[in-house]
């Protein structure tokens, strides 16, 4: 399952308050800037600093 446009539009890095996309295989959400990715857990991102992981 992907992560709603809406729901994407509106989430941003919890470090950086950058953009962030969505990587389906994983599936995680990106961030470019920080160079973190951030998992999804039964479609629930898991928005978390010290549960990101590096790109």
């Amino acid at each position: 399952m992907t992560i709603s446009p809406q729901l994407l539009a509106i989430l941003v890095c919890p470090k950086c308050k950058g953009e962030l996309t969505y990587r389906d295989a994983g599936p995680a959400l990106d961030c470019p800037a920080c160079k973190l990715r951030y998992p999804v857990r039964d479609d629930i991102p898991v928005m978390l600093v010290d549960e990101a992981s590096p790109l």
